[in-house]
This record gives C-alpha cells, sequence and structure tokens, in this order.
C-alpha cells in the first residue's frame, strides 16, 4: 500500500513544482514589461510591410503563458516516449526554439527599450521553465 502512495506523492509534489514553474515564467514576463512600460519603454513595434502594432500586458500573459505550456507538454511527450533521454532532447529543443524565437524580435522596428524588454521576456520563459520543469533525478 505504501508503494501506491509514493508515486502519487511524488506526481502531486511534480505537477505542483512544474505548476508553479508556468506561472513563474509569466509572472516573469509580466514584470518585466512592468518594469519597461513604468521606465518609459515605448512597445509600438512595426514590422516590415505590416500596421504598428502595440505590445500591451494581455499579449504578453498570453504568449508566454502558451510558450511555457507548450514546453511542458513536449517534455511530457518526451518522458512518455523517449525515457531517460527525454530531458535531454528537451533542452535541445528549448535553445533551438529560444534561438528561433529571436528572428521575430531582430526583424522588427521598434526602441531600444522595447527590444531589451521583448528580448529579456524571451530568455526568461526558457530560462524559468529550464530550472523548474525537468526532474532532478534525471
Amino acid at each position: 500500500m505504501s508503494s501506491t502512495t509514493a508515486p502519487s506523492v511524488s506526481t502531486t509534489a511534480s505537477l505542483r513544482r512544474r505548476s508553479l514553474g508556468i506561472l513563474a515564467a509569466v509572472a516573469a514576463c509580466v514584470a518585466i514589461w512592468l518594469v519597461g512600460a513604468f521606465g518609459g519603454a515605448d512597445y509600438a513595434v512595426r514590422s516590415p510591410g505590416q500596421a504598428v502594432m502595440v505590445v500591451n500586458l494581455v499579449p504578453v500573459v498570453v504568449v508566454s503563458l502558451a510558450a511555457a505550456l507548450l514546453g511542458w507538454a513536449a517534455l511530457a511527450l518526451l518522458e512518455r516516449f523517449t525515457g531517460r533521454s527525454a530531458t535531454t532532447i528537451w533542452f535541445s529543443l528549448v535553445v533551438a526554439a529560444t534561438l528561433l524565437s529571436f528572428a521575430p524580435l531582430l526583424q522588427v522596428d521598434a526602441t531600444a527599450g522595447a527590444k531589451i524588454a521583448l528580448g529579456a521576456m524571451h530568455l526568461t520563459v526558457p530560462a524559468v521553465l529550464v530550472s523548474q520543469l525537468p526532474e532532478n533525478d534525471h
């Protein structure tokens, strides 16, 4: 009976840690956005051939939450199908996705403050996920 209790506690603890990691990633992006906004960053970005878009707090929350949940889903799938190599594969995917996420940021016209804040957000989500999502015993 105690052998069935231990995995449940471990699973619950892992679920709690990962959920808090997702929330921490989103909260960190919100904090970065707020610091930039209070510091005077103009979050109006102009993509080539597109209308000016102001990056307000709603897209920051939605995109950071979606990216974090996608990262969690990818890790969960890898853990299910690849076993012990899941974390290594996932980390490689995180690095690749992070590097690719900078392509649009490098192509838009925006103030230096906006680019710095947005770039920090692009680094914050994966940093929090890498520190919180993988199991420590692998």
